[in-house]
């Protein structure tokens, strides 16, 4: 099992940057990829980036352009660092790992609350 705990999020005024944090703790071999999703109130999770081994990024068309994904695959932490916020990126971000041992295991952390007032 492995246990992934987010910090970093926050309130800021729409332009402002913040920088959300992933570490991980338990199991943590084979963790093939780590990133982020986010829900806000009434909607669905949605995925906001995802880096694979081999440096491989994803990001949603929403935030690219103005968040970056870094991993740090020795620690098995992920930051992302979010700027030019804007009032829709409001939402809880969970963090997101998978682990491939020829079956595909999916953790996630239990949320930071990211409010961008406008």
């Amino acid at each position: 099992q492995v246990q992934l705990v987010e910090s970093g999020g926050g309130l800021v005024q729409a332009g402002g940057s913040l920088r959300l944090a992933c570490a991980t703790s338990g199991s943590a071999n084979k963790i093939n990829a780590m990133g982020w999703y986010r829900q806000a109130p009434g909607k669905l999770r949605e995925f906001v980036a995802l880096q694979r081994d081999g440096g491989i990024v994803h990001y949603a068309d929403s935030v690219k352009g103005r968040f970056t994904i870094s991993r740090d695959n020795a620690k098995n932490t992920v930051l992302l660092q979010m700027n030019s916020l804007k009032p829709e990126d409001t939402a809880v971000y969970y963090c997101y790992a998978e682990q491939d041992f020829g079956v595909i295991r999916s953790y996630w952390g239990q949320g930071t609350q990211v409010t961008v007032s406008s």
